[in-house]
């Protein structure tokens, strides 16, 4: 009985822990759940579906982010959190499965809403029972989880459980509510009690979230050929997506990764949490959901090139799926600049810039050939992304050599240097 109950306890992290392997495996059934998002827009693209789809995103994303936060603090691979994360992996593997019929139920089998609803009910109370348990001796912890419980998990699930029995818009506006609260909660409920124990493993976390994400632009491209001759027009309008993907990768991963987590390394007690809050809770919710409207784009646009049957090359997109192309790398951009701007309190002028200019650019994608669209989209935003990275070295250059030379602009005197 001791030994079971030794391989059964929780172990806490330290502050050099990083990504477990049964974290990797707990993250495959989001991929699942981001592609089936992705399927939701796409099966019939709408405003109405496309808004619907992000409600489930922005609740799927607080399930992942509940146990990103909570393995920061207790080993994923021990026993008892390790038997949480397959229990949450089939919990949210039922989610997935349901999201496609969440806003239109099939007859024949069980009702999609109340199933979805009751699986992320049992998601957020998995979670905020085990970190209940992972923490016996901390008072202002089990506050917070108290509070959390009142104001960020019974109010939304109530909303989520009415919205359920309702269809059309009753049920998205019910879900909307229920996303506002609990996210509105969460930040009125503050920093105090949480903890960030390992700064590397939170940051290394969310960059395989943004990869996963990323990682189903390209999947989306392929089911949109599937079934369709290769051609020419396919490899091209292939290789531009790749490079969107590519330029939305570089300035994640290349930019703002790995200052973020320099900033949170620094940091610490409340104003650590805070800011993972911010950065990491809040903010990257723009890029990955930005990511997966632009993967509803760019899945369209290699569906009509495929499709020469139905579909010229001169044919645009149409519509929402127009918008999507564009306006999901411009909430990815805003989404950057918002990171950029709590990171170092600069002004990321190029993103936001490009981030506003994307949003508005629906009615043009949709005057000109989709293939054409999305090779203009892939280029525009390569060059921003280099913009942005030579401003921001221009700028840490002139914070290293101090506020005199930086604003006058001479050269280091010997004194000086």
């Amino acid at each position: 009985m001791v030994w079971n109950r030794e391989r059964a306890r929780m172990v806490a992290t330290a502050d050099d822990h990083r990504v477990t392997p049964a974290e990797l495996f707990f993250d495959l059934v989001f991929v699942y759940a981001i592609t089936q998002v992705t399927a939701l827009m796409a099966a019939a693209p709408s405003p109405f579906r496309v808004v619907g789809a992000m409600v489930v995103l922005a609740l799927l994303w607080w399930c992942w982010c509940s146990f990103a936060w909570l393995g920061n603090v207790v080993r994923a691979d021990s026993g008892a959190l390790f038997g949480v994360l397959v229990t949450v992996m089939a919990v949210v593997l039922i989610v997935s499965l349901a999201v496609p019929e969440v806003f239109s139920h099939a007859p024949g089998g069980l009702p999609a809403p109340l199933l979805f609803v009751l699986c992320y009910g049992a998601v957020r109370v998995l979670h905020l029972a085990s970190y209940w348990i992972s923490s016996p001796g901390d008072a202002a912890l089990r506050a917070t989880l108290r509070r959390t419980a009142l104001m960020s998990v019974l109010p939304p699930l109530a909303l989520l459980l009415i919205g359920s029995a309702h269809s059309g818009r009753v049920q998205l506006l019910l879900w909307l509510g229920a996303v506002v609260v609990d996210y509105g909660g969460i930040y009125v409920n503050g920093s105090s009690g949480w903890r960030v124990n390992s700064p590397g493993h939170f940051a290394e976390r969310h960059g395989l979230i943004v990869i996963i994400a990323l990682g189903e632009s390209i999947v989306a491209m392929g089911v949109g050929v599937s079934g369709f001759p290769l051609t020419v027009a396919v490899l091209g309008a292939s290789a531009a997506g790749l490079l969107l993907s590519a330029g939305l990768w570089r300035l994640y991963f290349r930019q703002l990764g790995e200052a973020a987590e320099h900033r949170l390394t620094g940091l610490d007690g409340d104003e650590r949490t805070r800011f993972a809050s911010d950065v990491y809770t809040f903010l990257h919710l723009p890029l990955v959901a930005g990511v997966v409207l632009c993967a509803l784009g760019m899945k369209k646009v290699l569906q009509q090139v495929a499709d020469t049957g139905h579909y010229g090359l001169a044919e645009p997109l149409h519509g929402v799926v127009a918008w999507s192309l564009t306006g999901g790398v411009g909430v990815y951009l805003l989404g950057a600049a918002a990171i950029v701007r709590r990171t170092s309190g600069r002004r990321p002028t190029a993103l936001a810039t490009g981030g506003v200019c994307c949003l508005a650019a629906g009615p043009l994608v949709g005057l000109v050939p989709a293939l054409v669209a999305l090779a203009v989209l892939a280029t525009v935003t390569a060059g921003l992304v280099r913009l942005h990275g030579r401003r921001n070295e221009r700028a840490e250059r002139l914070e290293q050599a101090g506020p005199s030379e930086g604003a006058v602009g001479v050269q280091p005197t010997a004194e000086t240097a």
